[in-house]
């Protein structure tokens, strides 16, 4: 039973770290209809940031912001810079850009900051809780996991569904055409789209670093089982973003605990390969009139 419930608050914690990413991921598909393959080494950047802001001045919380408002100015740029160059034609041109970007950014990482390992400290214990006597297998690092993940979650729904912004992000995304006969700045919504994603993968990646150790390739995997989760509860849902990852994180932690870890990556692929033949859209997709 002890087993049981170690691995059951591991898959939890695990599952958070990837409803964070897929989280960023829905949120540039929202606003742009774009799956940003280059989101991993973006938040591995904005990561390296934080950490030397971190050795700099001691302060994680002072580099934990620098991280966020990093990943805020670095979409933009890389909307403003590049996608923005693109937009408009062929969507596999976005694809194609993204990986390409993929690539440059890990190599630009591995000359600016080294292909060293380095650890990345976290703001909270890294031991298991000791509550009432009971030891819980679940970190303070791992709740505020949990809680950064459920804020950013509330805070996406109340974007799309209860702000004005959140209209026009969607309206330019959907259709930018009109969007722009009835007023609306598209120009500027795909660009505050890239760069508030990027905001939501660096935290993704502040998460998967605190307490580990980082290096250029640190986020790679996380881009892999993140889109599945993003997949899994769909990509245009936030709520299917959550739901998915945390899926995904207790799927993949109990094969580990029961089974073997080499069949982790099999286990996702599996899980992957039959959400598309099943419920290509993810398990919260949903079609639906819209009305204006």
């Amino acid at each position: 039973m002890q087993q049981f419930f170690t691995t059951l608050l591991a898959g939890l914690t695990l599952g958070a770290v990837y409803a964070a990413f897929a989280l960023a991921l829905c949120l540039i598909w929202r606003s742009t209809r774009v799956v940003n393959f280059a989101q991993a080494p973006m938040a591995m950047v904005t990561t390296y940031v934080a950490l030397e802001v971190i050795d700099h001045t001691g302060s994680y919380w002072f580099g934990f912001a620098v991280a966020l408002l990093a990943g805020l100015v670095l979409g933009a740029v890389v909307e403003r810079g590049l996608v923005r160059f693109v937009e408009g034609k062929s969507d596999l041109n976005v694809v194609i850009l993204t990986l390409g970007l993929f690539v440059v950014l890990h190599s630009l990482a591995a000359i600016v900051f080294g292909q060293d390992y380095k650890s990345f400290p976290a703001p909270f214990g890294l031991r298991g809780l000791h509550v009432a006597g009971h030891d819980i297998a679940i970190t303070g690092f791992g709740i505020f996991t949990l809680i950064a993940v459920a804020v950013v979650f509330g805070l996406l729904v109340a974007l799309f569904r209860f702000t004005d912004l959140g209209l026009k992000m969607r309206a330019s995304a959907f259709s930018p055409e009109v969007a722009r006969l009835l007023g609306v700045r598209v120009g500027k919504m795909l660009t505050l789209g890239w760069a508030l994603a990027a905001v939501v993968g660096s935290l993704a990646g502040l998460l998967v670093a605190g307490g580990n150790l980082v290096f250029p390739q640190f986020m790679d995997s996380v881009v892999v089982y993140g889109f599945v989760a993003a997949v899994l509860g769909g990509l245009d849902s936030p709520a299917g973003s959550v739901v998915g990852g945390l899926v995904l994180g207790l799927a993949l932690s109990f094969v580990s605990g029961y089974a073997a870890s080499d069949l982790v990556p099999i286990t996702a692929l599996g899980i992957l390969v039959l959400v598309l033949l099943v419920r290509p859209g993810g398990l919260f997709s949903h079609v639906a009139e819209r009305r204006v």
